[in-house]
């Protein structure tokens, strides 16, 4: 039985200390009215955040140059009064625009990292349901590992789902098609996209369809880990034979649920654009993500002198997962962003362009993460068997797929007003000290290895 050391235990709840405290920062310091975002702008504009002043003050004053353009149109053109009161509101407007992007910045980084971490032990889980049914004989001295990480699943799907629902009650400004007099023709908020597609996205709809996917998958996790667990104490195959049952089943309902909740959770935080990829690029990022946490788990444990029965083999394996899925990876990125940039359609493209002009360095970084270092790194037969390679490239494909959710979720909710900050590192401290606690407090709960498993036999002996 695994015993979770205390150094790492204490480590885990300190990281999820300072992450309250980060997170709290960060909400604490958002502004609270457009009188605060003014100032901020003001601040802005005359250098105070930065050595480059000059550029700073340049694109501050772009920023909040509405008041003044429209003053000196009043100036030049009879009828000031008229153009002093659109100018008016035109700058009230240019405010409040800011000011939900600031307000929402706490929030995003709040979001980019639930969803990444929650989608991980997803990852895990669909990993773990693939051996399954594919019964495979290489994987079965991992499955409590996988086990251990996909015990985070009802955690992490309770706070997502609050968070879902704070989006619904306006606590913040995430996703635009939740906002007041959108579908509203009267309204001076209405939006012809959005009211076209509220048949969809609603919130009540929206949140069914969230809670019958979450419900959904831990129901699975629940049953295939108290199956697996009961098979360890039977005399015949009926609950391993009861797994692949449901395990099959649970595909064909994960296939579907993960493409909806991509649409859901991500892509309509962008309401007006939409790929017919997303789904698949969002499966490949959290599937590699959840094979590289395999990975870290099963390096870790095996340096503190667990899992007798795993050898290089089964490592050489999960990086040789690692490396494909990183490639598929590529290969739906380039697919998906060539195609929509060589069509050059305005409502398609601006998605792209936003994300180039804005985020440059996180949207090409990501490219080099998640598909460049680990070719490099994992191409290499003989390091996918050396342990200090796999943390390395894991922990950068981890990070690189945290980025590539930043990169979805932060241009359509704080624009150009992101930067990596407490608020951001914070929520990563927080929910990394989470899962640590989480999941290797679950590895303590059984054997570290499935002893009834048909196939564990086989998965000891594995050599090539």
């Amino acid at each position: 039985m695994y015993t979770f050391s205390s150094k790492l235990k204490t480590f885990s709840i300190i990281l999820m200390a300072l992450g309250v405290l980060g997170i709290g920062y960060g909400f604490l310091t958002a502004p609270k009215d457009i009188q605060e975002v003014e100032k901020i702008l003001a601040a802005d504009a005359h250098g105070s955040h930065g050595a480059a002043h000059e550029a700073t003050a340049e694109t501050s004053h772009q920023e909040a140059g509405h008041h003044e353009a429209a003053e000196a149109s009043h100036e030049s053109h009879k009828g000031g009064e008229h153009e002093t009161v659109n100018a008016a509101d035109e700058h009230k407007e240019h405010l409040t625009h800011v000011l939900h992007q600031l307000q929402n910045k706490p929030w995003s980084a709040l979001y980019v990292a639930c969803i990444f971490f929650l989608l991980l032990s997803m990852g895990t889980l669909a990993f773990y349901a693939i051996q399954q049914v594919a019964q495979a004989g290489w994987s079965p001295v991992l499955f409590r590992v996988m086990q251990g990480i996909t015990a985070y699943l009802p955690v992490g799907s309770i706070i997502f789902f609050i968070i879902l629902i704070l989006c619904g009650l306006h606590f913040n400004h995430l996703f635009v098609w939740l906002g007041e007099g959108v579908t509203d023709p009267n309204s001076p908020n209405y939006d012809k996209i959005i009211a076209g597609k509220a048949g969809y996205l609603n919130f009540p709809f929206w949140i069914i369809r969230a809670a019958i996917f979450l419900i959904g998958w831990n129901l699975y996790n629940f049953y295939a880990r108290k199956n697996c667990l009961a098979q360890d104490e039977a005399n015949d195959d009926l609950y391993y034979k009861k797994n692949f049952k449901l395990t099959a089943g649970f595909l064909v309902f994960f296939i579907v649920s993960e493409s909806i909740m991509s649409w859901d959770w991500i892509m309509s935080i962008d309401p007006h654009w939409f790929s017919t990829l997303f789904g698949w690029y969002v499966f490949a990022s959290f599937f590699v993500s959840g094979i590289t946490a395999i990975a870290l788990v099963t390096v870790y444990l095996k340096s503190k002198g667990y899992l007798e029965y795993v050898n290089t083999s089964h490592i050489h394996d999960l990086a040789k997962f690692m490396f494909g899925i990183s490639v598929f990876w590529t290969y739906l990125w380039f697919s998906q962003f060539m195609l929509i940039w060589y069509a050059n359609i305005p409502e398609e493209v601006t998605y792209f362009v936003t994300r180039i002009q804005l985020y440059n360095l996180p949207f090409f970084g990501a490219v080099v993460m998640n598909f460049v270092f680990p070719l490099l790194i994992l191409i290499n037969t003989d390091f996918k068997r050396l342990s200090w390679v796999i943390v390395m490239a894991g922990v950068v494909i981890l990070l690189g797929h945290y980025v590539d959710f930043f990169n979805m979720i932060m241009p359509g909710t704080v624009g150009d007003k992101w930067f990596i900050g407490v608020s951001e590192i914070a929520s990563i401290l927080f929910f990394l000290g989470l899962f640590i606690f989480v999941v290797f407090t679950a590895l303590t709960k059984a054997p570290l290895l499935a002893k009834r498993n048909p196939f564990i036999e086989e998965s000891k002996h594995f050599h090539y």
